[in-house]
């Protein structure tokens, strides 16, 4: 089997002061969990690294139990393969419809959502913000800014049934320019 490139995103490291995490020992963690290379991207918890997919489906569990086990924080780590974030990147349905790129984020979801789960989301929570799902994301779009919107990640983590993670769409499009080396 080959090793190819994935993204972990971990939700709520180095926050407001909360949960310090250097990312030095969260390279460490990676590589000590069996991946070949793990580079991290800004203090929030983004690791590209280059792992077998057997091992990659198993990253988020492996890393999260070694967090709690270190630094005794519970933190979420959602998986995506290099591939998948650059269909994210694609297919924003509210950047090719001419949306300003800083009112846009994407949602990460651990899991894909049921069919009447998504049903239950309320698109005039947060009005003037709107979201679309595809798949295991979340697209939004925030004109008023991440702080101010009612589509939050316990939002979605209570209706989708699932975790999420946020990221604004200039880090994703980092997060993917560094997947291709």
């Amino acid at each position: 089997m080959t090793n190819s490139i994935h993204v972990a995103l971990l939700r709520g490291i180095n926050v407001g002061g909360k949960n310090k995490l250097p990312m030095k020992d969260l390279s460490a963690i990676f590589l000590a969990a069996g991946c070949m290379s793990a580079e991290t991207y800004i203090q929030s918890g983004n690791v590209v690294c280059k792992a077998r997919a057997t091992l990659a489906c198993k990253l988020p569990a492996l890393v999260a139990k070694a967090i709690l086990e270190r630094f005794g924080y519970r933190i979420p780590v959602v998986m995506r393969s290099a591939a998948e974030l650059e269909d994210v990147a694609r297919s924003n349905p509210f950047l090719t419809a001419g949306a300003d790129a800083d009112a846009l984020h994407v949602a990460f979801l651990a899991d894909v959502p049921t069919t009447d789960n998504v049903a239950r989301l309320d698109p005039r929570r947060s009005f003037p913000d709107e979201f679309a799902v595809r798949g295991r994301d979340i697209y939004l779009l925030l004109p008023n800014g991440v702080a101010r919107t009612k589509l939050t990640n316990a939002y979605f983590d209570a209706k989708l049934s699932s975790v999420s993670t946020l990221r604004n769409w200039r880090t994703l499009l980092e997060i993917v320019g560094r997947t291709r080396g």
